[in-house]
Order: structure tokens, then C-alpha cells, then sequence
């Protein structure tokens, strides 16, 4: 008996939440009736992220922009691909977009973050995301 509930603390000391695991927000994206493109706002702070998602065809050509902190950064991933398991197929920050032909149709996710440096600090990350599918 004292074993299982010595196993048990253990486990709940070292879980994702005891340690403090980094948050991830996912934020499904919808278009408007008609529309292209839609632009979203958001805020995380530390080494939280947020990974908005959206189905689109291969062929179809992904603008991303994003404005609001200098700190705001991100990556976009093609379908079954993850933040941390895959390779990026593009990436930008504030100042420099990203557009390209879609390789794949199914969920692209489109990762928002900041680096280390200002994470560490726990700095807040407000900003405003735009992505446009042709």
C-alpha cells in the first residue's frame, strides 16, 4: 500500500502541471461567408504559445502577417505536422511575412510564439495575426 501511494506522489510531483508545463492555446480559424482572410488577436505571456488551425487544399497559396509585439514570432506547420516534432514549412515574425504554395490539404497550424530571451522574462505577447488563403 505504501508503495503505490509513494508511486502515486511521484507521479504528481513530476506530472506536466507540477512542473509547470508550458501552455498551448489551440484557436480554431474560420473565414467569414465569402472571405479569404481573417485577422485574430490574441496574448500569451512566458513560454506559452498559441497554434491557430485551418483546413485548406493543396495548391492554395497561405499568406501569414502578424503585428502587435515586437516579441511575436511564428511558424507554420503543414497537416500532421507538430511544433517540436516537425520542421517548419515557413516562418516569420512582426516585419517579415510568410507566403507560400500548400504542399498538402488538410489542418495547417499556424504556431505563435516568442523566443527564449523575453520568454524567461515571462514578457507579454499581444498581437494580431492575419492569414489569407487564395
Amino acid at each position: 500500500m505504501k508503495k503505490s501511494l509513494f508511486l502515486s506522489m511521484l507521479i504528481a510531483l513530476f506530472s506536466p502541471i507540477a512542473l509547470g508545463a508550458d501552455k498551448v492555446t489551440t484557436v480554431p480559424v474560420h473565414f467569414a461567408k465569402g472571405a479569404s482572410n481573417a485577422q485574430l488577436k490574441g496574448t500569451f505571456g512566458g513560454y506559452d504559445s498559441i497554434e491557430y488551425t485551418l483546413s485548406a487544399k493543396a495548391g492554395q497559396r497561405m499568406t501569414v502577417k502578424i503585428s502587435g509585439s515586437s516579441n511575436a514570432n511564428f511558424n507554420v506547420f503543414a497537416p500532421g505536422s507538430k511544433p517540436g516534432e516537425a520542421e517548419a514549412l515557413g516562418s516569420g515574425s512582426v516585419g517579415t511575412d510568410w507566403s507560400g504554395a500548400l504542399p498538402a490539404s488538410g489542418e495547417y497550424r499556424v504556431q505563435v510564439f516568442q523566443m527564449r530571451a523575453s520568454a524567461r522574462r515571462g514578457e507579454k505577447v499581444p498581437h494580431t495575426i492575419s492569414i489569407a488563403i487564395e
